[in-house]
């Protein structure tokens, strides 16, 4: 295979003959998908391309799944656009895309034994539905054996997902390194998602409150953080209250000194932002139904408490008619003063 050409590729034997013959042998790369491919797939598509070189080999994955839906789920509805799939992935700059049928990923049917994602995989979106995490964590196990590759990549977007595929690499030491692309938005900041295409004009518009809470939580963390800078410029005292208020500015003086005695950062005040912003998702036709709304350590998926420091994320999930959406965004608590 010459490194400018892309195929299609169903079968495990035809993948293998893609990879030995491709022209210099270079680095792999993989991008799992479950098809209904969109310009969030194409950015890590294009970043696996980036990191690889022109020498490298990306396969993507276009595989729906079952184990990782439950009961009741959109397993069925799920949207299946191979063709226009095929166009996206070639174009952000995939050498082939891996379509197996069920049986080439389960021979047999479904796996006696699966990979368990622990305590980890049993918290928000595993509480919410549970064994999901497990048939993920089987699927990618199975698809890394597959497509041997040297790097991963998986978007941010799904970050309980990220995380605990990172923590199943590292476990049970898997020669994979696995990077985490940022989350890819529409202009509107809705994240881009395959089940998107299922919203109705008024539901979307209930749905942009998703990133809408995520963005109240982020800038009154910024305030916090912008205030707690402002307070170390001077120390805490009577003194510098005092000098602030003989130039005007004694409401900025209070609020200073107030931020510097308090905890860092305020996660507290982070989630009641973003809850305004849902509740009143909640009053709207048709209504923002919350799964969850979580400030969490991104090591193991628990809540933070006030006095944290370090990286976390906002995460939230709801349903809007009949669909569910999740998002989330990264912050960081407790700035080296």
């Amino acid at each position: 295979m010459s490194r400018r050409s892309f195929a299609l590729v169903p079968t495990l034997d035809e993948l293998t003959y893609a990879r030995e013959h491709h022209a210099v042998p270079g680095r792999t790369a993989v991008v799992m998908t479950m098809g209904a491919l969109h310009d969030g797939h194409a950015t890590l598509i294009r970043t696996a391309r980036g990191h690889v070189g022109r020498d490298g080999f990306v396969v993507v994955t276009v595989f729906v799944n079952p184990l990782q839906f439950g009961k009741g789920e959109d397993l069925d509805r799920y949207p299946r656009t191979l063709e226009a799939d095929l166009k996206i992935a070639e174009q952000a700059g995939a050498d082939v895309v891996f379509a197996p049928a069920a049986d080439e990923v389960y021979p047999g049917g479904e796996p006696q034994v699966r990979i368990t994602a622990g305590p980890m995989g049993e918290r928000l979106e595993g509480a919410s539905r549970p064994g999901h995490f497990d048939g993920v964590l089987t699927v990618v196990a199975k698809l890394l054996h597959l497509t041997r590759p040297d790097v991963a990549f998986f978007g941010q977007k799904d970050a309980q997902q990220l995380a605990v595929i990172r923590r199943m690499v590292r476990d049970l030491n898997f020669d994979v390194d696995v990077v985490g692309v940022p989350t890819v938005r529409e202009d509107d900041g809705l994240a881009l998602s395959s089940r998107n295409r299922y919203l109705s004009p008024q539901e979307r518009h209930t749905a942009l409150a998703l990133s809408r809470a995520l963005f109240a939580g982020r800038d009154r963390h910024a305030a916090q953080e912008a205030l707690r800078a402002r307070a170390r410029e001077v120390p805490a005292t009577r003194a510098r209250a005092e000098a602030l208020s003989a130039i005007g500015e004694s409401r900025a003086a209070a609020d200073a000194h107030a931020v510097a005695k308090a905890v860092p950062g305020g996660p507290s005040a982070v989630r009641a932002a973003a809850r305004l912003v849902l509740d009143e998702a909640a009053r709207l036709d048709p209504p923002l139904v919350l799964d969850y709304l979580a400030l969490v350590d991104p090591a193991d998926f628990t809540e933070i408490d006030d006095d944290f420091t370090g990286e976390a994320v906002l995460a939230v999930a709801a349903k809007v008619g009949t669909t569910r959406l999740i998002d989330n965004i990264p912050l960081t608590f407790g700035a080296a003063s």
